[in-house]
């Protein structure tokens, strides 16, 4: 699905989210750790976008790779990191969240974006960031939620069930997809639930920050 939507992915990601989407990656890169030389892992890295905006604001991330299981995205990515200057800095590979192709305590920050949702088992997908990590090391998860306020949260509904999937599906040719999109975002666990999935997967000091009256949040976890 994610490959038939890939030349369109970028264009529609801007269009549908008002560019929130931008300045959530910018907001994302506030959370990184300190510290030099840091190696990210960023998983369902798609086109690249996150990996790029913080390599971008992060000049103490030395080497960041990024996995995705769809080839047409990329093929996009590498090119979008070539033009970024980044090739030296940035690897896309192919590779599967649940099970990526690094030995244990690889990354001292470990990112996924709108990826968790359509991971078979979230669950395993946050223990496998954790096993990723050094002690110490940060997992960040950036991922669409829900209003808490009803008025505003039935706004968000209505355009997400009724006007999101028909462009998404005008502009890409793949209605599902887009359709596929408010399905899983309405079903898909947030806030405090969330933070309990990251503690069950090992990580101490969660937290998270609502982002946009809600309707995206940050979720930080730490690896002891």
């Amino acid at each position: 699905m994610f490959d038939r939507i890939a030349p369109r992915y970028d264009l529609l990601n801007r269009l549908l989210s008002f560019r929130q989407d931008v300045r959530w990656r910018k907001k994302l890169a506030e959370f990184l750790p300190e510290g030099q030389s840091l190696h990210l892992v960023d998983l369902a890295t798609g086109t690249g976008d996150v990996i790029i905006t913080l390599c971008r604001c992060c000049p103490s991330i030395v080497r960041a790779t990024g996995f995705d299981l769809a080839g047409e995205m990329l093929a996009i990515g590498r090119q979008k990191v070539d033009r970024a200057g980044l090739a030296q800095q940035v690897q896309l590979l192919e590779g599967d969240a649940l099970r990526v192709p690094l030995p244990d305590c690889s990354a001292e920050v470990v990112t996924i974006a709108f990826g968790i949702r359509n991971v078979e088992d979230p669950l395993q997908g946050l223990r496998e960031m954790h096993r990723l990590l050094k002690p110490g090391g940060r997992a960040l998860v950036l991922e669409f939620s829900l209003p808490e306020n009803a008025l505003l949260r039935a706004i968000y509904l209505f355009y997400f069930r009724k006007i999101l999937p028909r462009i998404g599906g005008l502009l890409s040719g793949d209605s599902y997809a887009y359709r596929y999109l408010n399905e899983t975002v309405e079903t898909f666990p947030y806030g405090q639930a969330f933070a309990r999935l990251m503690e069950q997967a090992g990580f101490v000091h969660v937290a998270y920050r609502p982002l946009t009256l809600g309707v995206a949040t940050i979720y930080c976890g730490t690896k002891p």
